[in-house]
C-alpha cells in the first residue's frame, strides 16, 4: 500500500486514540509486526503553532515507529498549513486531519467533525495544507455529522480534489459516537469512488474482522479499540491474510505486556538517549533532567486507562479492574499482574477469548 510517496508494508495502521495510544504503546504494538502505520494521538494546530510545551510531547515520536502519521486538528486553514510545516519539520512522514472526533470541546471550534458541516470550508483547510508541505496530507472523516447528513461521499471527493493524499472514513456519523454499528456499505461506495487510498475504520475487534473488512474493496484498515483489547491483533490479521495460522497468545504475555508498558513509561525523558524523541524544530530537550513530579502516579493513572480497555473480553476482566483501579502503588501493580497473568492463569483464559487465537 502507498500515500503519496510513502510504501506501507502492511495495510494495517494504529488509529489514533486520545489518552491512548502513546508513543509506548505504539511502539509495542509495532513489535508485535502487521503494523503498517501508526497515527499520533491527535494535537492541537493551535498548540502546536505556539509552542505549548504539552501539545509538542503529544506529537513526539520515535524512529523505531515509523512510518509515523501525526494529526492535528483545528479549522483555520493558515493555522492548519503552519501545523503540516512543524510536522514536516519534525520528519513525520505523514500529516493527517481530524474531521471525525464527536467530542464537543472539540467540535465548538470549528475542528474535528464540525468541519462535515461545512464541505467547501473543509476542503479549504486540506487545499492550505497540501499547499505547504511536500509530505502526504490525509483525512480522517465520519460517514457525516448525522443521518440526515451522511456527506462523507462528498467530503471525500472534496478533499481528493484538493490535494489529499488518502481518506479514512469511520463508518458512524458524530451523533453516533461509538454507538451503533459502522457503515461498511458506506466506507466501500467511497473506496470504489475514490482515485486515492481509501481507509476504514470501525468495529474491528478481532482478526478475522479486519480481514473481512479488508475484502470489502478498501485500500487498508485503522484499528483503534480493537488494538486497545488486544496489542497483537494487527499480527494476528495480518497472519490470517497471509494464510497462516494467528499466533495464540498466552495469559503470562499479557501480562509482560502491561509489565513492559509501565517499565517503558517510567523511562520516558529518564533514561532515554538524546536524540531518542523526535520533536518539533525549536522545542526544548531539557525535560530529561527534569525532576521527577509523582511520576509513578502518572504511571498509575495511564495503567488504569489502559486496563479499561485491556480487560474487554478477559474472563475475570472486572476483577482486574477494579483491582488495578485500587492499587496505590506501582509494587502492588506488579502484584495484581502477578496475580491475574502468571499465577491463576484460568481467569483470564476463557471462551470470550477468540482474539487472541
Amino acid at each position: 500500500m502507498k500515500i503519496g510517496s510513502v510504501n506501507l508494508e502492511s495495510p494495517l495502521v494504529v488509529a489514533p486514540m486520545a489518552g491512548m495510544t502513546d508513543t509506548a504503546f505504539r511502539r509495542l504494538v509495532k513489535r508485535h509486526g502487521g503494523c503498517g502505520l501508526v497515527v499520533t494521538e491527535m494535537v492541537s494546530s493551535e498548540g502546536l503553532v505556539r509552542g505549548i510545551d504539552r501539545t509538542l510531547e503529544y506529537a513526539e515520536y520515535t524512529e523505531e515507529e515509523r512510518p509515523v502519521s501525526i494529526q492535528v486538528f483545528g479549522g483555520d486553514p493558515d493555522k492548519m498549513a503552519a501545523a503540516a510545516q512543524i510536522v514536516e519539520g519534525m520528519g513525520a512522514d505523514i500529516v493527517d486531519v481530524n474531521m471525525g472526533c464527536p467530542v464537543p470541546k472539540i467540535a465548538k471550534h470549528h475542528a474535528g467533525c464540525s468541519l462535515m458541516r461545512e464541505p467547501e470550508h473543509a476542503a479549504s483547510v486540506i487545499r492550505a495544507m497540501a499547499r505547504a508541505v511536500r509530505i502526504p496530507v490525509t483525512v480522517k472523516m465520519r460517514a457525516g455529522w448525522n443521518d440526515s447528513l451522511r456527506n462523507a461521499p462528498d467530503l471525500a471527493r472534496r478533499v481528493q480534489d484538493a490535494g489529499a493524499a488518502a481518506v479514512t472514513i469511520h463508518g458512524r456519523t458524530a451523533e453516533q459516537s461509538y454507538t451503533g454499528r459502522a457503515d461498511w456499505d458506506l466506507v466501500s461506495q467511497v473506496a470504489a469512488d475514490l482515485d486515492i487510498p481509501v481507509l476504514g475504520s470501525g468495529d474491528c475487534l478481532e482478526p478475522h474482522e479486519i480481514l473481512d473488512r479488508l475484502r470489502s474493496g478498501v485500500s487498508g484498515v485503522l484499528v483503534g479499540r480493537g488494538v486497545l483489547r488486544n496489542p497483537w491483533i494487527l499480527a494476528q490479521a495480518a497472519a490470517l491474510a497471509a494464510g497462516k495460522e494467528p499466533a495464540v497468545v498466552s495469559a503470562r504475555q499479557r501480562g509482560e505486556f502491561l509489565r513492559s508498558y509501565v517499565r517503558m513509561l517510567l523511562d520516558e525523558r529518564v533514561t532515554e538517549a538524546d536524540g531518542f524523541r523526535h520533536r518539533a524544530p525549536g522545542q526544548a530537550d531539557d525535560s530529561r533532567h527534569a525532576p521527577a513530579r509523582g511520576r509513578e502516579r502518572w504511571v498509575i493513572n495511564k495503567l488504569r486507562a489502559l486496563c479499561a480497555w485491556y480487560s474487554k473480553g478477559l474472563e475475570g476482566g472486572s476483577v482486574l479492574r477494579a483491582r488495578v483501579n485500587s492499587a496505590d502503588s506501582l509494587a502492588a501493580l506488579d502484584e495484581i499482574i502477578d496475580a491475574f497473568f502468571v499465577a491463576e492463569p484460568a481467569v483470564v483464559v476463557g471462551s470470550r477469548l477468540p482474539a487472541l487465537g
